[in-house]
């Protein structure tokens, strides 16, 4: 048994944010039926290079994007412009318990396919809806991107190195983090509203908007703001309020140390040579290292500087020193630990045999993960779907293929 395996998701996202929210569902076990559009897809399949390569014909198949966010669902192609089409999805919903889509604010009226129509056929359906701004507001009508996002939602202003250093300035992060994260948000509130469904009986809309989550995950950045009345300034790699916290240099290259208390201070302080450090008035206390970062860290450097990263990384393990390497992918996916708990996993494949992917973080003792199905090719398993949910003959569905609608 899997965590959601009783439940039917509908998928009408595309790209990252919903489809990061349905892979989710579907690692938990979830039916996840992926409504695409008829020889296109989701955006996300011609997003490379890289792309996965045809082994009979060596033509490029589905970008390496596409393939991060949407194992384990199920792709049927409909086309949602044409009445039949729609009628083929108003049918999935009447049977779904969630629906996820990511259109424009009320692109999805015209087609007969909002919550309020849905919801008349299904009061028990959960329809969440993913825009860049929300439901309100005078941004609503507005196209949302994770960048945009991660500017107006103020990370941008607290990322990159300081302005008074080369090199400073704003700088967004290196995953799509706005649309990860308002994917993880998402996932969690579908999940409480099923639970509230099975005390109600009734299904309810989620309105989730990217710039909401961006703010909302501004976290103590944001209470800084809020409580000290002064925005947060850029530390490249420095902390605001925790010294020293940040990457120093060795000989061979660069490693994090990340001093949370005065005992580990006093332990890194004696690594280094220089015990006096701990009781040094300037540094003795976190807020003192603080205000005096800039006598510290100069001090630090000069002397992680003449330590190679193995011989130090293994020094401040065995004081008990938060310290590790700053790894690029490849040397993150040759980590033992990273091996060992398995984070790399091959998934099946209907052309390729099977394709890497990632493995889900969510580690349930009695209801775990499977990693049976891998992303779908494009209208994979319409007629499969459409069989099964519907009851479609082969004649049906060979009518409705030559009209175009699926």
């Amino acid at each position: 048994m899997q965590a959601l395996d009783d439940i039917v998701v509908l998928d009408l996202s595309r790209v990252l944010a919903g489809p990061w929210a349905t892979q989710n569902l579907a690692d938990l076990g979830a039916t996840v039926i992926k409504v695409e559009k008829p020889g296109e897809g989701d955006d996300t399949r011609r997003w490379g290079p890289p792309f996965l390569t045809d082994p009979e014909t060596g033509e490029p198949g589905d970008a390496a994007y596409y393939l991060s966010a949407n194992r384990g669902k199920r792709s049927v192609t409909v086309d949602m412009a044409t009445p039949e089409g729609q009628e083929i999805i108003r049918a999935l919903a009447a049977k779904a318990d969630v629906l996820v889509e990511n259109y424009k604010f009320g692109g999805l009226k015209k087609y007969g396919l909002d919550y309020a129509s849905l919801s008349a056929l299904n009061p028990r359906l959960i329809y969440c809806s993913i825009t860049g701004f929300g439901q309100t507001g005078p941004y609503a009508p507005r196209a949302g991107y994770d960048f945009l996002i991660q500017g107006m939602g103020g990370l941008m202003s607290i990322t990159g190195e300081r302005d008074d250093l080369p090199g400073g300035g704003p700088q967004k992060a290196g995953v799509a983090l706005a649309d990860v994260m308002t994917g993880l948000y998402s996932t969690i509130a579908i999940l409480g509203a099923l639970h509230q469904r099975a005390r109600s009986g009734r299904g309810q809309y989620l309105d989730m908007a990217l710039l909401d989550v961006q703010v909302g995950t501004l976290a103590n950045q944001a209470l800084f703001y809020l409580v000290g009345g002064k925005p947060p300034v850029r530390f490249g790699n420095g902390h605001p309020t925790v010294v020293p916290y940040q990457s120093f240099p060795t000989s061979d290259g660069f490693v994090i140390i990340a001093v949370g208390n005065d005992g580990q201070f006093g332990r890194l302080a004696e690594e280094l040579g220089h015990a006096e450090w701990a009781a040094d008035e300037r540094f003795k206390s976190p807020g003192a290292r603080v205000v005096n970062r800039d006598a510290l860290i100069p001090l630090i450097a000069a002397e992680t500087a003449k330590r190679s990263m193995d011989d130090l990384i293994l020094a401040m393990e065995k004081r008990g020193v938060p310290c590790g390497p700053i790894n690029t992918v490849d040397k993150v996916f040759a980590d033992p630990h990273v091996q060992a708990r398995q984070l790399r996993r091959d998934v099946p494949h209907g052309r390729m045999g099977s394709v890497p992917s990632v493995a889900s973080p969510l580690r349930l003792s009695d209801s775990p993960v499977s990693y049976d199905r891998g992303p779908p090719m494009l209208g994979e398993h319409t007629d499969e779907v459409l069989a099964e949910q519907l009851g479609f003959n082969a004649d049906r569905l060979a009518g409705l293929r030559k009209r175009g609608v699926i």
